[in-house]
This record gives structure tokens, C-alpha cells and sequence, in this order.
């Protein structure tokens, strides 16, 4: 059975989220001087484009292969103090 707490953070969770599904804003996702240099450059029959959604793309993706990394170093140092505690419990004949 759900605590009377939970209900309550459950039903405002739900409320935020119908909140930001109606009031949904577009937004650009580029500043102004970026968007139209690009723009500019299409219409010029440039490529800036592609090499501005690659800069993005990069930036996207290095905070998540630096938390890639710090979790794969603390498993696998959690690893090797299990197999260590297994040894040390393991019987010696």
C-alpha cells in the first residue's frame, strides 16, 4: 500500500508534468549569431551546417563518456575488492 507521502509527490510530479506538456515553449537552440551564420552558409549552398551539428554532437556526448569512465574504474576497483573478499574467505586446505 502507497504511503500518504508518496501519493501526494506522485500527484505533483504528475501535475508538473501536464504543467510542462501544455505550456510547452519552442526554443532555439542556437544563439541568434550561430543560427544565422549557419543559415547564411546553407543558403549559399555551404556545408557549416554539418560541421556545426558535429561541434554539437561532441559536446553532447563527452559528459557521458567521462561518467562512462568513472563508473567503469569504480566497477571494475569494486570488482576486484569482491574477488579479494572471496579469496580471503575461501577455505584453505
Amino acid at each position: 500500500m502507497l504511503n500518504n507521502k508518496y501519493i501526494k509527490v506522485l500527484g505533483l510530479m504528475a501535475l508538473i508534468f501536464v504543467f510542462m506538456s501544455v505550456f510547452a515553449f519552442d526554443l532555439d537552440a542556437q544563439c541568434p549569431m550561430c543560427k544565422m551564420a549557419a543559415e547564411s552558409n546553407l543558403k549559399a549552398g555551404g556545408t557549416q551546417g554539418r560541421g556545426l551539428n558535429n561541434g554539437i554532437l561532441y559536446l553532447l556526448s563527452t559528459p557521458y563518456l567521462i561518467i562512462g569512465g568513472i563508473a567503469y574504474v569504480w566497477w571494475r576497483n569494486r570488482k576486484k575488492q569482491t574477488d579479494e573478499g572471496l579469496e580471503e574467505a575461501a577455505p584453505t586446505t
